[in-house]
């Protein structure tokens, strides 16, 4: 569990940067130049991404239960992944409409994929992996809204139906590989078994 928390920690205190400390970011980025910046900013990154995948493996061998997730909440969790994938797809994919709605698809996507799995997960580590990505999304989501709100209007992108059939045929496609497939083989939990 000391690894997950450490990794929880490192994740996430990079990730968090723009949200608590703005200014201070900024200055790094000025004194180290973006290249360096970023350079560090993606090792300490896959330091605690790693940290918290060995932890989080290492806790599944004990778990600490919590509660015991109806098996209704397996499907919720499905069904709730199904926008997630689709939002995430329109962080990516140019000139959509759903980019231009939420304004921060990706982490919208991080939010609800992360409610998704506290529904059907009931362990200790469960709830600090995917409870830590809820939190970090809903003050990243604030955060990157209230930045919107302070700079001068952008102008607004083009967004074509080319761009939302695209969002959906990506999202769809990955959302299918990965709750098929991928779960199974990555974090060895088959959703649909």
């Amino acid at each position: 569990m000391v690894l997950l928390l450490l990794g929880l920690v490192i994740f996430f205190g990079t990730h968090s940067t723009r949200i608590f400390a703005e200014n201070w970011r900024t200055w790094q980025v000025e004194r180290l130049g973006e290249q360096r910046w970023k350079a560090i900013f993606s090792l300490a990154s896959l330091l605690g991404f790693a940290l918290l995948v060995w932890g989080y493996g290492q806790s599944r061998s004990d778990p600490v239960v919590l509660w015991l997730p109806p098996v209704w909440t397996r499907h919720l969790a499905a069904l709730l992944t199904v926008p997630a994938f689709v939002l995430v797809a329109a962080a990516y994919v140019p000139g959509n409409r759903i980019r231009r709605m939420v304004g921060h698809p990706m982490v919208a996507g991080t939010a609800v994929w992360a409610v998704a799995h506290l529904l059907t997960n009931g362990n200790l580590a469960d709830v600090l992996l995917f409870g830590a990505f809820l939190c970090w999304a809903v003050a990243d989501f604030a955060a990157a809204r209230r930045r919107d709100r302070g700079r001068s209007p952008s102008p607004l992108v083009e967004a074509r139906l080319s761009g939302d059939v695209w969002v959906l045929v990506v999202g769809l496609t990955a959302w299918n590989a990965f709750a098929w497939f991928a779960h199974a083989w990555l974090i060895g939990v088959a959703p649909f078994a």
